[in-house]
């Protein structure tokens, strides 16, 4: 049975040390760039809100998973061709540097669009 978490906290501390930190780095890229959106646990995933779901995050075995929706994907098509990537998903590597500035990026870019 699949542990539901209730807070972003919860949800990073269940991770190795080295996974933990860098959930909490992502965390606070989105802290920065988004100070007057909302924490909470979406899908079992942390995920942020702002008016509207801006983006989810979630560790795996081998890579953190990042959604952006489709439309972050879509953006940033040409930065994106070096990970795995679905209509909605980008799988950054546990085993390489985290691309927080794209992650930055993203983040700014989806804020754009949600307050359209």
């Amino acid at each position: 049975m699949t542990k539901k978490y209730t807070s972003i906290t919860e949800y990073i501390n269940d991770f190795p040390k080295q996974v933990a930190d860098e959930l909490e780095k992502i965390r606070q890229c989105i802290i920065k760039e988004a100070p007057n959106s909302e924490e909470l646990i979406s899908y079992n995933m942390p995920a942020f809100k702002q008016n509207k779901i801006l983006v989810y995050f979630a560790a795996f075995k081998n890579h953190i998973g990042f959604y952006a929706l489709p439309s972050g994907n879509k953006e940033f098509e040409t930065e994106l061709s070096k990970y795995k990537t679905g209509k909605g998903s980008i799988q950054f590597p546990l085993d390489k540097p985290i691309p927080y500035d794209l992650i930055r990026r993203i983040i700014r870019f989806r804020l754009e669009e949600i307050s359209k």
